[in-house]
């Protein structure tokens, strides 16, 4: 059974990873990745002269810690929430709206963002006229956008993630809630007492994993919603879709590998710190 995820993992993970030598080469297509000329530290230096390195590692770990917390807080909530619910036909139609979301495309998010926020028929400077009130430029709002990626990527994902803790929820003994009761204990003192401590392990190994992505993922999101408009990289951009815009307009293969790969050792010291962290605090919450 673990023959075909092994399989997939050495093909797909392992075997790409001796591309890496691109970062330290002047590639050309002639050469190839093997015959091209080595550039050394070349492609790492341009990536922080140039000033990007300044304003687009901050900025992705802003934002991921920002959609990490943030995210975790509205599912966790939303898991306490739907377990105090007592009718089971409202349960159940409220957790498929809000998995909904987790299975739309960014693509259509973005076609949905766009025709809410455009400005000339946009939905909502249409129903701004319509009171009486004037046209607003979200795009020209450059302060806005950080506040709408984080409140899109928590929809998105909050569906998915409040099963997750409402299942940690659920398979709590009744008979702790029970005594709670017996002993006096209200609605609010037996989340804090009990729910929450039984999430407290999940809650860690879930944000362990996400801290692996604190400098990865995100450029279906950004390039998706903010794509190549240049009022809004100052303050919505991330590392993925910085390199995939310099790899489709400067085509410089050697510097978007340079990037990448110190991308990949940021978030792999970022795991080994928080795993870190964790080991010293609850050593039985640790990765490893």
């Amino acid at each position: 059974m673990l023959l075909l995820p092994f399989a997939y993992i050495v093909i797909f993970a392992y075997i790409p990873m001796s591309g890496l030598v691109l970062a330290f080469k002047n590639y050309t297509y002639a050469g190839g990745i093997w015959g091209s000329d080595w550039a050394g530290l070349t492609n790492f230096r341009f990536f922080f002269i140039s000033g990007a390195a300044r304003s687009v590692i901050p900025m992705t770990l802003a934002y991921n810690l920002a959609f990490i917390t943030v995210g975790m807080f509205v599912q966790v909530s939303f898991a306490i929430i739907l377990n105090e619910v007592i009718g089971k036909v409202f349960k159940r139609v409220t957790q498929s709206m809000m998995l909904l979301p987790h299975f739309i495309s960014w693509v259509v998010v973005s076609a949905l963002v766009y025709n809410i926020l455009n400005f000339e028929f946009g939905v909502l400077n249409n129903v701004r006229a319509g009171i009486g009130l004037a046209d607003v430029n979200v795009y020209g709002m450059v302060g806005l956008w950080p506040f709408i990626m984080v409140f899109l990527s928590v929809w998105k994902g909050a569906g998915y993630g409040t099963i997750i803790y409402l299942a940690n929820i659920t398979s709590i003994d009744p008979q702790i809630f029970e005594a709670a009761q017996i002993d006096g204990a209200n609605a609010w003192q037996q989340i804090r007492r009990i729910t929450l401590p039984h999430l407290k392990p999940t809650m860690i190994i879930l944000f362990l994993l996400a801290m692996g992505n604190m400098f990865r993922g995100g450029l279906d999101m950004f390039f998706q919603i903010i794509g190549n408009n240049g009022m809004l990289l100052p303050r919505a951009d991330v590392i993925d879709a910085y390199v995939f815009r310099l790899l489709t307009s400067s085509a410089d293969i050697g510097m978007a590998a340079a990037a990448g790969l110190f991308q990949s050792v940021l978030g792999f010291i970022t795991v080994l710190t928080a795993n870190f962290i964790v080991k010293k605090i609850e050593p039985d919450y640790s990765l490893f």
